[in-house]
């Protein structure tokens, strides 16, 4: 899936578990919580939640990072005032935008250790923080990373920093499969797909050297079509990533996959990575009801046969189309102890599950156990679509996209269709 907007135009993984969700089901026409309430933002939350919108109309607001001051910095991809950088500041359950900086566009947002980090699509800034973690000098920021690959295509570029120093980002595949007719019927995949040397994976530079190039950085991680949200586990000092799966598996082989079962598959992945591993694009996919990698049809696959003995297995799989764009790992302590340690991942929603209903739009949440999936995930925040038939339709009038937490432990998302950020509390 696209993953800019197109309608606005540490644990070895071999130990972790791949699971499966069984319930809700997307696939229908509802999606079923349980003991919930809808909040006074519109959102359906389980009972004890509360969301409330702390800004609207902001631009296309994707990533955000909250102060320990409970202040809130927004990454605007496209932005309406000639800024890339939103500082808000806030006052009760409401803010105000009392700085705007940066002139390029993009995703990342990040802070760690006194610096704000923040990416374009090609290049990854840093900006030095006062005690009030504010920005020092908004129009000199470091330049540490430069000429990242940008083909206008998964060309987001996410961050993430471990706790070594060191900085991640996502290179995405300009590609849906990696055939030699990108998205046309029966085309076959090039061989040894070329694009893997310098997309398709997360690369890792340092987080404190300036004007480091792209072919500096390290290769960590391969076979990754494209992640918008990641984030760094903090339990098993390892980095996760959900991936995009890939699209059109009716339209490019139709005698091979159903309208049917393209609309559903394959899953969307929620990968735990160490250093070296191959997730398998464009060679396989996940499948999410067998529970098995396939072999791609661009490499003579059948839509039954098994292939990637060598690529490491997700940790969880979800419903595929539904394009997870943020990835938080909660680690305060307002949410009741069940959600300590655990994933919430916002899903941006989808564009191509006809004759399916579209589907996604809600931010749901994964248990963990000890670093590990443990359980089946769950809705956990929905309503951002609007009607049924908007979201049915994929007319959503908010489409979830960044997840940050604040210093009391309350969940910030942001919706870069309308610009909204919603603040989440638990009332005890």
């Amino acid at each position: 899936m696209k993953t800019n907007s197109l309608f606005s135009l540490v644990m070895p993984l071999a130990l972790i578990p791949a699971l499966v969700l069984t319930n809700p089901v997307v696939n229908k026409k509802t999606v079923t919580h349980t003991k919930t309430a809808t909040a006074p933002a519109g959102l359906t939350l389980p009972t004890g939640f509360e969301a409330t919108v702390i800004a609207d109309n902001l631009g296309q607001a994707r990533h955000l990072a909250i102060t320990p001051q409970n202040d809130i910095y927004v990454k605007l991809n496209h932005f309406k005032t000639g800024k890339g950088i939103l500082f808000l500041h806030q006052n009760g359950d409401k803010s105000t935008v009392a700085n705007s900086f940066g002139n390029y566009g993009g995703t990342g947002m990040y802070i760690k250790d006194g610096y704000l980090y923040a990416s374009s699509d090609e290049d990854v800034y840093r900006y030095k923080l006062n005690a009030k973690s504010e920005v020092i000098n908004p129009d000199a920021p470091e330049k540490i990373i430069s000429g990242l690959l940008n083909r206008r295509e998964h060309e987001s570029k996410s961050i993430v920093l471990d706790n070594d120093g060191n900085i991640y980002v996502n290179v995405g595949a300009y590609s849906n499969s990696c055939q030699v007719k990108d998205r046309q019927k029966g085309s076959m995949g090039r061989p040894g797909c070329p694009i893997l040397d310098s997309a398709g994976g997360i690369w890792q530079f340092k987080a404190d050297k300036l004007d480091q190039h792209y072919g500096d950085g390290v290769h960590y991680a391969k076979g990754i079509r494209n992640t918008v949200g990641l984030d760094w586990n903090q339990q098993n000092n390892q980095l996760f990533i959900m991936q995009h799966g890939r699209d059109q598996l009716h339209d490019l082989f139709p005698d091979l996959y159903t309208v049917q079962q393209s609309a559903v598959e394959p899953a969307e992945c929620l990968y735990a990575l160490k250093k070296g591993d191959d997730a398998g694009w464009p060679y396989i996919y996940y499948d999410q009801e067998r529970h098995e990698k396939i072999l791609a049809p661009e490499y003579g696959g059948d839509s039954k046969k098994t292939a990637g003995e060598g690529t490491i297995d997700p940790a969880v799989a979800f419903p595929g189309h539904l394009a997870p764009n943020g990835l938080l790992f909660y680690t305060g302590n307002q949410f009741p102890e069940r959600y300590k340690n655990g994933a919430f991942i916002a899903f941006h929603g989808s564009w191509n599950r006809a004759p399916e209903p579209q589907a996604g739009y809600f931010v749901v949440f994964q248990p963990f156990k000890d670093g590990k999936p443990d359980g089946k995930w769950e809705v956990f925040a929905d309503g951002f679509a609007g009607t049924q038939a908007q979201k049915e339709s994929g007319r959503a009038e908010h489409r979830p996209c960044g997840l940050a937490q604040g210093p009391d432990g309350a969940l910030y998302v942001s919706d870069d269709s309308k610009g909204t950020i919603y603040k989440i509390t638990y009332k005890k």
